[in-house]
């Protein structure tokens, strides 16, 4: 069932927010600044290319306060708009029956676009 989903995700429209989501991180990653933000659009991308199946959690590190400081300029610099993005398309898609599937994947997303830092992805194919 997995694989069915993503599949119905990838052509509705996953596809293309993962290519967005890889080719903003390549962007990000010319800039020697910009790798880590591009480390985490590319998780992001990940996400996006494979939701269904896929968990996120946090992540044993001791970023400690420099965590909070990177989420911090994350959401001041374009998450927060990642966010609200995902949320209003899960809004849409949670009010139709066969949309709430994919609407649980869209608030999975917002989760992890809010705030990137310190969390990682879990692909289960």
């Amino acid at each position: 069932m997995k694989i069915f989903g993503n599949l119905l995700w990838w052509l509705f429209g996953g596809l293309e927010a993962a290519i967005g989501y890889f080719s903003g991180s390549l962007a990000l990653a010319c800039t020697i600044i910009g790798i880590p933000v591009a480390l985490q659009t590319f998780k992001i991308g990940l996400l996006c290319l494979w939701p269904f199946g896929s968990e996120v959690y946090e992540k044993e590190s001791s970023g400690g306060c420099l965590q909070i400081l990177l989420n911090v300029l994350w959401i001041i610099f374009g998450g927060l708009w990642a966010c609200l993005m995902h949320i209003f398309f899960g809004v849409l898609l949670f009010v139709t029956i066969i949309g709430i599937p994919f609407a649980k994947q869209h608030f999975k997303m917002a989760k992890l676009s809010l705030a990137p830092f310190g969390k990682d992805v879990k692909l289960n194919f």
